[in-house]
């Protein structure tokens, strides 16, 4: 039995986007909460392949020009450092692509932009569980313990959006927009 080719990174494309959106099921099966998923192929086209999209994503594909993994990522911003960098929001290499090199070469064209680009880091979260740990630091990743992510999100997200609406504070109804060049944040 043969060994898989070396996968070839590429930035993704719209046709990759059907493949792309069964891995991210997949990877949420795998974490053990597909019923946490609602992602379609309408909203990841739609994020994508935007005007001016705010996120980004690479396909490891086969030699058949195949998806077998995917990055997709967005910039942010260290108002320490002033300058952008990378937060990794999925990476996923399908089973039978693990061990080619697949999840290393994605994580390294995302490193290639953010030094090309002069951004001083490349951020993600797992869950606590994953045996990726060990890949990671092999690479030279640093877990980080001393930053305790948070998250805002259904009734106590609306419950906190309420107040800016009675407060007369909000910042416009278009949705969507990101607010920019002065606008109100």
């Amino acid at each position: 039995m043969t060994s898989p080719a070396i996968p070839t990174i590429r930035p993704a494309r719209p046709e990759d986007v059907p493949a792309v959106v069964a891995m991210v099921h997949e990877l949420a099966e795998y974490e053990r909460a597909p019923e946490q998923c609602h992602l379609t192929t309408e909203q990841l086209t739609s994020a994508l392949f935007t005007t001016a999209p705010a996120l980004f994503g690479h396909v490891a594909v086969d030699e058949h020009d195949e998806p077998v993994g995917f990055a997709l990522w967005f910039l942010n911003f260290s108002t320490w450092a002033g300058v952008h960098g990378i937060y990794l929001e999925d990476l996923y290499v399908r089973p039978a692509a693990r061990g080619t090199g697949a999840g290393r070469l994605l994580l390294a064209t995302l490193a290639d932009i953010c030094v090309r680009r002069g951004y001083q880091r490349l951020d993600w979260q797992m869950i606590d569980w994953n045996p990726a740990a060990g890949f990671y630091a092999s690479i030279g990743a640093e877990q980080t313990s001393e930053w305790v992510p948070y998250r805002l999100g259904g009734a106590a997200l609306r419950e906190l959006a309420e107040q800016a609406i009675t407060a007369g504070t909000r910042t416009g109804d278009r949705p969507g927009r990101v607010p920019d060049r002065g606008d109100e944040a």
